[in-house]
């Protein structure tokens, strides 16, 4: 879908919830309304053709006395959804009189097979037809969403010759469409959706390419399972599910695919339903959870080829402590977020409270397939926090070590700000696989590509630029090289690793002696206690770091070496940052005295 065509269905819409609901509804509670509606347009629009069929199929049905009669509707429908009301939504219109309206849209609804009453109960839309009836404005409602100009269907709107006149609404473009929508009210209400941020196109196929393109010399006539833990509207599995299909042609490959996912937002749940539902995957749509990932697991035990994510970060998940009954984070058990390590003790990913991002990333690797030759790949969005936030011994470093240590951070991506719809922060694409190439194993390459853009003529929300394809190719280049330049650098494992010791000084008294106590051992200085991160690959280890810078500075400083805990984290600003060029001082003085100059003509102006 075009950009024009995207903004004449936006403003489309919106301009419904200006022109129906303003006297009826506060602004904050458009969305109530006009996303339900938008998606029972679309599911409306694709029954339309075969409606004549279907009622006449009911007709016998009802005849023979046929009770179960969901399965024969679909069929003769043609899709994996089906009405079995006398009614489409543009023959509702024209009714005058109000009650009859509503008694008539409420069997409209009530037609629907169980699988789209699942989605008209998420959105709660009966909830609001009393008083879009009451209000006068329910007949209106419907007229707008069946207007003959605008098409909301998958399917292209054709004339009498055949030519396209309306073009297709396809799974991604409807996600655009529904953000968009989403950002427009929620300004209007001042309301802010932080840190739930749909994935534009040319990041979902950036990001498919990551996952595939690698190993696809690999892939065999098989089956392969996707996952999105954060499945919002469906976009990126629905584009990872036409990319690999497309490389695995390509390389004369016959594959399955099935696709499975989770999502928490009701709305956007019940809109990926939809779009399944209406390119007939019925079956697969059966394989979207409900509910939270991180305390609801919809797919606990099932591994996956490779998992594609976008997940929420700076939102808190305290409300996920009260579906598993804690107060505590220390209380979390799950098995996705503790690990036996090595042979240490057991030990936790949970990150801070705030921030759920890193719990999505131990979910994904807790479901990585470990006996088949592909193993499984990830490519997760993440901001800038998850590269260093937590110290040593907390759960961000601990996931961080867990994957560094056991071989699977492959590469990690930073991309230009200002790419997603509603937030214009730095992100980054966490790359993790357990079947790394030869030349990347003990390796993490670090790719800097946040130059590598084509702007927007005109911005989508925060979003005011995008990864053309020659963008994604010359990221994907670099990515697939493994060589170092500018843009790309190249690390042990270890150069992330450090450990964590805790400095002390004796504490001394008014005369500079040392204070003991009753056994004789002195007694330590609270205020000059600090702390020193020394790097895994320092030469000589903990007692090299402390020889040369410590005990110089410090000869009485107390280090107990068994406390040391081993920390991970990575920075972007370390390894690519480039200081601005200092200007020449001929410059400088130039402007010195021009200013002088000015100043000089002025003040003679002033005393003449």
């Amino acid at each position: 879908m075009n950009q024009e065509v995207h903004n004449q269905l936006v403003s489309f819409i919106w301009n419904i919830a200006n022109d129906v609901l303003v006297n009826t509804y506060n602004k904050g509670d458009y969305r109530k309304i006009i996303l339900p509606m938008m998606v029972i347009r679309r599911l409306d629009a694709v029954l339309e053709p075969t409606k004549d069929a279907v009622l006449s199929m009911k007709k016998n049905l009802d005849a023979s006395a046929v009770l179960n009669q969901e399965v024969a509707l679909c069929s003769i429908a043609g899709q994996a959804f089906c009405n079995s009301s006398p009614f489409v939504l543009k023959q509702l219109k024209s009714r005058t009189n109000r009650q009859q309206l509503k008694a008539d849209f409420i069997a409209y609804l009530d037609g629907f097979s169980a699988n789209v009453q699942d989605i008209i109960t998420k959105f709660e839309l009966r909830n609001q037809i009393d008083k879009l009836s009451e209000g006068g404005i329910l007949g209106m409602l419907i007229e707008k969403f069946a207007d003959p100009r605008v098409n909301l269907s998958n399917l292209p709107v054709l004339d009498d010759e055949g030519v396209e006149r309306l073009p297709a609404l396809d799974n991604h473009s409807m996600g655009t469409i529904f953000e968009e929508l989403l950002r427009r009210f929620n300004e209007e209400n001042n309301v802010t959706d932080a840190g739930e941020h749909f994935t534009p196109r040319d990041i979902v196929e950036l990001m498919a390419d990551l996952a595939f393109m690698p190993v696809v010399d690999k892939i065999l006539d098989n089956t392969y399972l996707i996952y999105d833990g954060a499945t919002g509207t469906g976009g990126i599995l629905s584009a990872s599910e036409e990319r690999i299909k497309y490389l695995a042609q390509k390389h004369g490959k016959k594959i399955n695919t099935h696709i499975y996912g989770q999502e928490i937002q009701p709305e956007t749940y019940a809109t990926c339903i939809a779009d399944l539902l209406i390119k007939g995957e019925g079956e697969e749509a059966k394989n979207i959870a409900f509910g939270s990932t991180i305390s609801q697991d919809g797919h606990s035990g099932k591994t996956f080829d490779f998992q594609i994510s976008n997940p929420p970060f700076g939102t808190p998940w305290k409300k996920d402590l009260e579906n598993w009954g804690y107060k505590d984070k220390k209380e979390v058990t799950d098995r996705r977020f503790t690990k036996q390590y090595g042979s240490e003790t057991q030990y936790s990913f949970i990150p801070n409270i705030g921030d759920p991002q890193m719990l999505f990333l131990a979910n994904n690797v807790s479901k990585m397939k470990h006996n088949t030759e592909l193993g499984s790949r990830i490519v997760e969005v993440h901001n800038g926090s998850s590269l260093f936030t937590g110290n040593a011994g907390g759960g961000e470093s601990n996931l961080r070590r867990y994957i560094i240590e056991n071989d699977m951070l492959e590469a990690i991506i930073a991309i230009p700000e200002k790419m997603f719809y509603n937030t214009g922060i730095a992100t980054f694409l966490w790359i993790v696989c357990n079947r790394k190439d030869a030349k990347r194993q003990g390796k993490v390459q670090l790719i800097d590509a946040t130059a590598i853009k084509t702007p927007l003529r005109k911005n989508l929300g925060e979003k005011n630029c995008m990864l053309s394809k020659p963008d994604r190719d010359q990221i994907m280049e670099i990515y697939l090289a493994f060589e170092e330049n500018e843009y790309c650098k190249i690390f042990p494992n270890k150069e992330f690793g450090y450990w964590e010791v805790t400095v002390e000084q004796p504490l001394r008294n008014d005369t500079g002696k040392i204070v003991t106590d009753t056994k004789g051992k002195p007694k330590m200085d609270p205020k000059l206690k600090d702390t020193e991160q020394i790097p895994l690959l320092y030469e000589g280890g903990i007692d090299a770091f402390l020889k040369k810078e410590v005990y110089p500075y410090s000869p009485d400083s107390v280090i107990d070496k068994k406390k040391a805990v081993i920390g991970y984290e990575l920075s972007f600003t370390k390894y690519f940052y480039k200081p601005i060029a200092l200007r020449a001082i001929a410059e400088i003085k130039g402007d010195i005295q021009f200013i002088e100059n000015e100043t000089d003509g002025l003040l003679n102006e002033i005393l003449a």
